[in-house]
């Protein structure tokens, strides 16, 4: 590609909801454009946390290089403005090597922050009021947070999994501060033209067969040590109300290690609140009209098939194979 005044830097995306086959597919994407991947994943980026958040293996990269994986403790906060200093920091280092940054993730909100280049930082902020949210959140629990959220802001509710009590606070402190839904707010900033050639994938399958692949990965996870993953990380002091205990299946089990609930409850538990992550994923891509849907059915379930059709698209937007 020429440089020229329209010049934009390329950029491919690939996500989908959770258990629908995004590793296996963006490693031999990766392979074929000469691309480095970014995980867009909330828990890969915990050391320690392999098990639960399905973290790709080193053997199973292929030779491909990742990002934002592996690389912060689980007592250390993460969120959506440190992800995005983190991958564009990636994404200028692939640049330079004359490789295309390829997102692969089903976190929505950090794929959006990417792709449009939010500006967080002109977001209102109030340490009173966030501390006095926090409190609340204490006292109330995280379900009455959730639905105070749902009523001032719907969409923002159906973004945001009641567990991510620090995602559900800061829109609410958003909202007193303002007056505006921070959903409103992030739909303004979207508008805004992306800074990249970009195509977003979206990779989807008839929803039985999701959730049958969820309930299986799930049972996969407690096979291979799940239970000892979340005691190991508890010894380690690793709170309740740490930003990486709010993940799926993390958060089940160190209830459940804390005497709240039996097994087989948070297993059940971990299984449906993924089916309905999954559904929650999918709500939020559907209505953007820049999404291309790869419907897995359509393709015969055949990866060749889905990737030809993915470099067709990529070609003529100007990515062609390495």
């Amino acid at each position: 590609m020429q440089q020229n005044s329209e010049y934009k830097p390329p950029l491919v995306i690939l996500t989908g909801p959770t258990a629908v086959g995004k590793t296996s597919l963006s490693i031999r994407l990766a392979q074929r454009i000469g691309g480095e991947i970014i995980s867009a994943d909330s828990m890969q980026v915990y050391k320690d946390m392999d098990i639960g958040s399905a973290k790709i293996r080193p053997e199973e990269m292929d030779g491909v290089v990742h990002h934002l994986v592996d690389v912060i403790e689980p007592t250390e906060p993460f969120d959506v403005t440190r992800f995005q200093a983190m991958a564009l920091s990636a994404m200028e280092g692939i640049r330079e090597r004359g490789h295309i940054p390829i997102l692969v993730g089903g976190t929505g909100f950090y794929i959006q922050a990417i792709l449009y280049d939010i500006d967080f930082n002109d977001q209102a902020q109030d340490n009173k009021v966030r501390l006095r949210l926090e409190k609340e959140a204490l006292s109330l629990g995280a379900e009455a947070m959730h639905e105070r959220l749902r009523r001032i802001d719907p969409e923002s509710a159906e973004a945001i999994p009641s567990g991510n009590v620090k995602r559900v606070i800061r829109a609410l402190e958003f909202y007193e501060l303002t007056g505006e839904k921070i959903s409103v707010h992030n739909a303004k900033q979207k508008e805004k033209p992306s800074p990249y050639n970009f195509a977003c994938f979206v990779l989807t399958d008839e929803r039985s067969k999701l959730y049958a692949a969820i309930d299986k990965r799930v049972d996969q996870m407690m096979e291979e040590g799940l239970v000892e993953e979340v005691k190991a990380l508890m010894q380690k002091g690793v709170k309740r109300t740490d930003t990486s205990m709010q993940g799926l299946g993390y958060r089940e089990i160190y209830d459940y290690l804390s005497g709240d609930t039996d097994l087989a409850e948070a297993v059940r538990l971990i299984k449906r609140n993924t089916r309905h992550f999954a559904k929650r994923q999918l709500t939020w891509f559907r209505p953007r009209p820049e999404t291309i849907w790869l419907e897995k059915s359509e393709f015969h379930y055949d990866n060749d098939e889905i990737l030809d059709r993915m470099l067709e698209i990529l070609s003529g937007q100007g990515i062609p194979e390495a």
